[in-house]
């Protein structure tokens, strides 16, 4: 066992290539899964799910799962349906969200809902979150039953949370860390915490990967937050200013409002309530957000809970998972560099 350790910031570049050269054998036998259980005998299932999980995207939760199991040197293979019964939830709240959205980018590619429709979206959706809790029975633990069912109920109560703070000036920064910590930090944290239920490892090692991933989950999306403003498409795979034009209040922009001139309030209250969508607006935006270094916060507060993730793993043996897991974490919070 080790200390806590420090390793956010200097160095080289980092990369996910560790963590996908650590599971990349137990991650060919999870798409294995993925692909025999998206099959349906109506063609358009496998055909719109088939898009999208073939659309690059890079399976980080499904990966954090494998990592996890290797960090705690487990030799099973329970762990590979149950990985791939996460990347099911992942994918089908992005199928919802897209439609929720009205998004027409995903990964740089044309959404699901833009070719098929937003009926057919919603529907298949629904039966990837069928097949994940297919998946969780079959494993026969009612504690992974119950953390991954958690995981999908306050995934969906962060959804309905943000969905009520769009086009709300007035959100609280407390309210915003709760949206995020349910709609995207969740899943990474069960994501890593069922790997300790079926290596059958104590408590505290699972709050220990809960930790890790719900930390590691809420940088990530204060970084995708943070580049809306400062990226075009090709680096965020959408549309550039997406959350500017829904109305979304990311913590960039709550916090250049609150640093704002009577100018700039004005500004982002009319924008925020969507009567300044054109590219300009956009632009100053992003002049606004800049200039009062809310981007820049953002960022911090994203290392900060990067290497609370870190510290987390303070308690595991050294070795190449651990290694692998905080280069994870500085490969999320460096997206934005």
């Amino acid at each position: 066992m080790s200390a806590t350790i420090h390793r956010l910031g200097g160095g080289p570049a980092p990369s996910l290539d560790p963590m996908m050269a650590l599971v990349a054998p137990d991650m060919n036998l999870v798409n294995a899964v993925i692909l025999d259980r998206m099959q349906s005998e109506i063609p358009l299932i496998p055909e719109l799910a088939g898009h999208l999980i073939a659309g690059g995207g890079k399976r980080m939760r499904p990966m954090l799962t494998l990592a996890s199991a290797r960090l705690l040197g487990y030799s099973g293979t329970r762990h590979h349906r149950l990985a791939a019964a996460v990347e099911f939830i992942h994918t089908a709240t992005l199928l919802h969200d897209d439609v929720v959205d009205g998004s027409d980018l995903r990964r740089g590619r044309r959404t699901a809902n833009i070719i098929w429709g937003n009926p057919a979206s919603v529907l298949v959706g629904d039966f990837l979150f069928s097949r994940s809790f297919e998946l969780m029975v079959e494993d026969g633990s009612l504690k992974v039953l119950k953390i991954l069912s958690n995981a999908s109920a306050v995934i969906a109560e962060g959804e309905v949370n943000q969905l009520t703070a769009v086009r709300r000036i007035d959100l609280a920064e407390e309210r915003y860390l709760d949206i995020i910590g349910a709609k995207t930090a969740a899943l990474f944290a069960a994501a890593c915490k069922i790997a300790a239920v079926v290596a059958e490892r104590s408590e505290a090692e699972e709050a220990a990967l809960d930790a890790y991933g719900r930390n590691l989950g809420i940088a990530f999306q204060l970084v995708d937050d943070a580049i809306d403003y400062v990226s075009d498409a090709g680096t965020m795979g959408k549309d550039a200013g997406d959350d500017f034009r829904e109305g979304k209040m990311t913590l960039p922009v709550i916090l250049a409002y609150a640093r704002g001139d009577a100018a700039a309030r004005a500004f982002w209250k009319d924008a925020i309530a969507g009567h300044r969508t054109s590219d300009e607006d956009f632009a100053e935006a992003i002049r606004l957000v800049q200039a009062s270094r809310s981007v820049d916060d953002t960022l911090a507060r994203a290392r900060h809970y990067g290497q609370r993730a870190i510290d987390a793993l303070g308690g595991f043996a050294a070795g190449a998972a651990r290694d692998a897991m905080i280069e994870a974490v500085e490969f999320a919070v460096a997206r934005a560099y």
